[in-house]
């Protein structure tokens, strides 16, 4: 039975008081025309298996508890709050007959409670029967003329069921309990045009300005629902009583620039507009609202990117109270393709705020798809002295450093950067820290130190590929634990078996076990994948080539590889001994380890 209960049902310890503390009152309560009348031992009994039920309940023994309610109710029939309790085992179970009789039951025993009721309505809500709903919020409302939810769920369910006059009769009820206020004006407005009551709706808004003569902002929405509803002379009219009052009022400046653009009179909505955007005192929220207006009706009608560019960068030559209109202009940019011209954008907003991290991450970007790697630098390093935690930061310029052979450098800022790893660090992300970091160790020569950064790499993302190839590839050169790096290897070639560079992994670790003719089937993948533009890959097809007797083959390959005055992009340039090494196999015309 335990794992029917698997449910903690929202019934608060606040409940158990109330419950156990009105056993006496209804006592003297009926159910069905049958009077209980609880001797002094029943009421004792029944306190005490209600208080135990409920701990029970709070243990989560959700069997135990059902058991001790319906005992309450052997001994107390009508009790509202065992009622109550046994309605939501009911519901859980999916007895919802059985559970809606028990809640009206509750409901009967103890009329005077508000959350019995709630929950009864709430039932019905969900089981679409509105009237039965509405039925017993009205009965709420009544009987708890000072509680706002019972008139708050009749606006909603009164709005569901079109009953437009019904909605405008409880929003008053509102009114008087909570005051005017713009939503509840809004909503009036609303009903009375979808009633067909125009002029009803323009005097609820009118005595929403009323009541409140001397907040301007009102006084703004009076003239906006004039104009949204064509009565542009009406509009023009509260605008220009406004700014009479107060010329510099943004909200009623912005409006008058919409009135210009509805009546169709463009230099006088262009010259508004620059009345906002380029006044310094204006807010730079009402600026951004407005650019915001500006863009969309752009794409709506011309899509004149360049008018709209043209447009952010007169406002950004004067003085700015803060990123945001940089910020945006940026974004419109980039949505665009500007990226050339977001560029200076992206400076200005890290001069306004250096903090702002989007900014740097969109210029660390463009360095990076342009390669320039000093850029990232310069990018990166400035990023860390406002976000010393990021660990993407120390990731790129660990990068660039890297990428740049200065491998002090880079060591040093992936070692900073691991010490920045938490518990909510990406684990994909510091897996790649410890992956870069094994393979400057292994440049370096501090081989020891090279597995443990790759160890500490699978910790954090055991399928880590590129790790995976590393490990193994410089496992078999130093012909250490091949039986792991083929395991290894084998790993990333299924994961990818078209990759040229894993194929050669696991044939050089085939071909260090002594599998000669297995090495060959991978090395030839390699090539047809693009292994023949690898001078690695050459020597190693040449290597296998010989050790299987096909000493004029490898030879052919040994001379592509020595050829190749470049190597592959992402390959490590051969050393001085390695070259003199393929140089010797080609002279002896034999294999040399």
């Amino acid at each position: 039975m335990k794992n029917l209960f698997y449910i903690l049902f929202a019934t608060s310890m606040a409940m158990m008081f109330v419950a156990c503390g009105t056993t006496k009152k209804q006592a003297k309560q009926s159910d069905a025309g049958v009077a209980y009348t609880l001797s002094f031992e029943q009421r004792r009994k029944y306190d005490y298996y209600f208080l135990e039920a409920v701990r029970m309940k709070e243990k989560g023994q959700y069997d135990a508890a059902y058991e001790l309610y319906k005992h309450c109710l052997d001994i107390y029939p009508s009790s509202g709050a065992a009622l109550y309790e046994i309605s939501q085992f009911y519901m859980y179970l999916g007895q919802e007959e059985k559970g809606e009789q028990a809640l009206k039951q509750a409901v009967r025993s103890d009329e005077s409670n508000f959350w019995y009721k709630q929950t009864l309505a709430s039932y019905y809500e969900q089981k679409m029967n509105l009237p039965k709903a509405i039925a017993v919020y009205e009965n709420m409302a009544e009987q708890f003329p000072a509680r706002l939810e019972p008139l708050m769920s009749l606006v909603d369910l009164y709005n569901r069921t079109k009953s437009y006059q019904n909605v405008i009769y409880t929003l008053n009820r509102l009114e008087e309990l909570d005051g005017k206020s713009e939503q509840i004006s809004m909503e009036k407005f609303r009903m009375y045009l979808l009633m067909g009551k125009q002029d009803s709706a323009f005097v609820e808004i009118e005595n929403l300005s009323k009541e409140y003569p001397y907040d301007l902002r009102y006084q703004t929405i009076l003239g906006d629902v004039y104009l949204n509803n064509d009565k542009p002379d009406e509009a023009l009219a509260v605008y220009q009583r406004i700014l009479k009052e107060e010329p510099d009022y943004a909200p009623a400046v912005l409006s008058m620039a919409s009135y210009y653009q509805k009546t169709g009179q463009d230099s006088l909505y262009q010259l508004q507009l620059d009345t906002i955007l380029m006044n310094d005192d204006v807010a730079s929220d009402t600026k951004m609202e407005l650019m915001r207006q500006c863009i969309l009706q752009s794409e709506q009608t011309t899509k004149d990117s360049m008018q709209i560019v043209s447009l952010f960068r007169r406002i950004l030559e004067r003085p700015q109270q803060n990123a945001d209109l940089a910020m945006l202009c940026a974004q419109y940019m980039i949505t665009k393709n500007m990226k050339k011209e977001s560029v200076p954008v992206l400076e200005q907003v890290l001069s306004l705020d250096p903090e702002n991290k989007p900014a740097r991450l969109q210029l660390l970007s463009y360095a990076i798809q342009d390669n320039e790697l000093d850029e990232v630098v310069r990018i990166a390093k400035s990023a860390l002295e406002y976000h010393p935690e990021a660990l993407e930061f120390y990731y790129y310029l660990g990068v660039a450093y890297y990428q740049k052979e200065e491998l002090d450098e880079a060591l040093d800022v992936f070692t900073r950067g691991v010490k920045q790893v938490n518990e909510k660090s990406d684990k994909g992300v510091v897996s790649d820290f410890y992956a870069i970091l094994g393979d400057i160790y292994h440049q370096k020569g501090r081989a020891a130190e090279a597995y443990a950064a790759y160890d500490s790499s699978l910790v954090y993302n055991p399928d880590n590929i590129g790790t995976l190839n590393n490990y193994a590839y410089y496992l078999s050169i130093e012909k250490k634990n091949l039986d792991k790096a083929e395991e290894m290897s084998y790993r990333t070639v299924k994961a990818e078996p078209d990759n040229d560079t894993y194929l050669d992994t696991y044939a050089w670790i085939l071909f260090e076990k002594g599998r000669y003719t297995e090495a060959r089937i991978y090395i030839e993948q390699a090539l047809r994948n693009g292994g023949e533009k690898s001078r690695v890959i050459m020597e190693h097809c040449g290597d296998i080539y010989y050790m299987l007797g096909e000493k004029d083959k490898a030879l052919e390959y040994w001379k592509k590889a020595d050829a190749m005055e470049k190597v592959e992009e992402g390959e490590t340039p051969p050393t001085e001994q390695e070259i003199k090494r393929l140089k010797q196999k080609i002279r002896l015309k034999k294999y040399v380890e």
